[in-house]
C-alpha cells in the first residue's frame, strides 16, 4: 500500500510540474510573439520601405548598423574611438521587430550623412537606394522620409513666451524644415513669441530636433509619417491645385459634392450649438 501511495504522489507531482512547465512555456511564447511583432511607432533608417514591406525584405544582417557606427564622421575626438551608431539592431524587450534596424532620436539621432553609408550596403533592398537619388542620380539624404517631427505646443516652452530655438538651430535644414514664426506677445506688449513650425514636405525625420529639445520629455518628437500625418480622403479636391483638380474630371467645382449631416442645417443653427458631429 505504501508503494502504491508513493507512486500516486509521484504521478501527481509530475503531472502538476508538467502542467506548470507547459503553462510557463505558453506564457513565455506568447510574450515573445507579442514582443517579436514590435511596435509600429519605430523609426527605420533612411530609404526604408513601408513597414510591412520592410519587415519582409530585411534579412536582419546588421550591415546597415555596422556601416553607421563605422562611418568616418563617427569618431570621438577625445578618445579617437568609434562612438555608438545611430542605427541599432532590435533585441528582445525593445520596441522594434527583433533583429531589424531602428533608431531612437532622443538617444542617438540620424546625423544626415551625405554619403548615407547605411543604405548602399543593404543586400536585400529593404533600404531602397533609388528612393534617395536626386535628379543627378546622386545620393541625397534630404530625400529621406524616416519620419516627421511633431510639436506638442502645450509643453513647448517657446509657446510659454520663453525664448528657445533649440530645435530650430539643431535642424540640419535650417530655416527650411523648421521655421520660426514671430508673433507679438499681447500679454507683455514688449516681447515676441518665437514659435517653431515644422514643414512636413521638407522634414526628413532625422530627430536632431528631438535630441536638442531642452524639456525633460521632448516637446518635439519624431513619429513614422503614417502616424504623424492626417488623410483628408479622396472625395476632397484642392481647387487651387491643377493636378489635384484633374481627379474631378470635367466637373466644375460647384458640381463636386461634399455633403455631410451638418449640411442639412443652416450655419446659424449649428454655430449656436455645442459640437455634435
Amino acid at each position: 500500500m505504501a508503494n502504491a501511495t508513493n507512486d500516486r504522489r509521484k504521478f501527481m507531482v509530475k503531472t502538476i510540474q508538467s502542467i506548470g512547465l507547459a503553462t510557463m512555456g505558453g506564457l513565455l511564447w506568447s510574450g515573445y510573439a507579442i514582443e517579436a511583432k514590435g511596435s509600429p511607432l519605430v523609426l527605420r533608417p533612411p530609404g526604408a520601405l513601408p513597414e510591412e514591406d520592410f519587415r519582409q525584405a530585411c534579412v536582419k544582417c546588421g550591415l546597415c548598423a555596422e556601416a553607421c557606427r563605422n562611418r568616418e564622421s563617427n569618431i570621438d575626438k577625445e578618445t579617437g574611438e568609434q562612438r555608438e551608431g545611430t542605427i541599432k539592431m532590435a533585441k528582445g524587450g525593445e520596441e522594434a521587430f527583433i533583429g531589424t534596424p531602428f533608431f531612437v532620436p532622443r538617444d542617438v539621432p540620424c546625423y544626415m550623412c551625405d554619403d548615407i553609408p547605411c543604405v548602399p550596403v543593404c543586400p536585400s533592398g529593404a533600404l531602397d537606394m533609388p528612393s534617395l537619388l536626386n535628379e543627378k542620380g546622386e545620393l541625397d539624404i534630404n530625400k529621406a522620409t524616416m519620419g516627421l517631427a511633431v510639436l506638442h505646443k502645450e509643453s513647448c516652452i517657446a509657446y510659454w513666451g520663453l525664448q528657445c530655438d533649440a530645435c530650430y538651430r539643431a535642424c540640419p535644414l535650417l530655416d527650411e524644415a523648421i521655421t520660426l514664426d514671430y508673433i507679438k506677445n499681447d500679454r507683455t506688449g514688449k516681447h515676441a513669441f518665437l514659435l517653431p513650425n515644422v514643414h512636413s514636405d521638407i522634414c526628413t525625420g532625422c530627430g536632431l530636433c528631438e535630441k536638442a529639445c531642452v524639456t525633460e520629455k521632448p516637446a518635439i518628437f519624431v513619429l513614422p509619417r503614417e502616424y504623424a500625418t492626417g488623410r483628408p480622403g479622396d472625395h476632397y479636391v484642392k481647387g487651387w491645385d491643377k493636378k489635384d483638380q484633374q481627379r474631378a474630371g470635367q466637373r466644375k467645382a460647384e458640381e463636386i459634392e461634399t455633403h455631410t449631416k451638418r449640411s442639412d442645417e443652416k450655419p446659424v443653427d449649428y454655430l449656436n450649438k455645442g459640437i455634435e458631429y
